[in-house]
């Protein structure tokens, strides 16, 4: 299989049409080229939401890879709908199941390939500098989001990082999109309060004040 380690340049050779379930079935017919090509459609979807769940670009690289790998093996599993959402199902329980591997081993890795969460989330009204904020501010915003259940953490990267819709969530989840918005609800509360104890490294609009002040 090509292009199953992520690598940007791989753009040039997308389809100028895509035609992806004459390519899905054309992939349970064991045909390697239509495959290919649905790895080089989706590689980048998926590795970004693998690599802002597991924060390290090395690991990111072979979750992806051994989602599409997994795809492949499975196709004849799917039954329709969002094959985006199919593909992020897998690599969602890929992600999780090596979140909880290093949370049994109660280790802090101090890898160079730690992405965080500064890197990966922007503020469409600031400026490119700006929105870097500083070093304290994007270790801030990564404790609070490792203090997120996976499942809150996963439902607050696809619509909030990402920007998928609510049903596109939902299915790659495998949920219902009223439990999507819960998750979502909840995880943006907590991510509030946890930031809210340091408000100092905060930009000033996003500060919260006592009436008294």
């Amino acid at each position: 299989l090509v292009g199953l380690r992520y690598r940007h340049t791989l753009h040039r050779y997308k389809m100028t049409s895509f035609d992806e379930q004459r390519l899905i079935q054309l992939t349970r017919d064991g045909d390697y080229d239509a495959f290919n090509r649905l790895v080089i459609e989706y590689q980048d979807a998926v590795f970004a939401v693998v690599l802002r769940t597991v924060r390290n670009r090395a690991v990111a690289e072979d979750i992806t890879q051994d989602t599409f790998i997994s795809a492949f093996r499975k196709i004849s599993s799917y039954r329709g709908g969002i094959f985006r959402a199919w593909l992020f199902r897998i690599a969602k329980n890929a992600s999780l199941d090596y979140l909880r591997k290093i949370a049994r081993r109660s280790e802090t890795s101090i890898d160079e390939d730690i992405v965080y969460f500064s890197e990966t989330v922007s503020d469409d009204k600031q400026d490119p500098v700006a929105d870097a904020l500083n070093a304290e501010l994007a270790r801030l915003i990564e404790h609070c989001m490792s203090g997120l259940s996976d499942e809150h953490r996963f439902a607050m990267v696809l619509i909030d990082v990402e920007g998928y819709q609510y049903d596109e969530a939902a299915e790659s989840i495998g949920v219902s999109i009223g439990t999507v918005k819960s998750r979502l609800n909840r995880a943006r509360a907590r991510m509030r309060d946890c930031v809210q104890q340091d408000p100092e490294l905060l930009p000033a609009s996003m500060r919260l004040y006592n009436k008294e002040n």
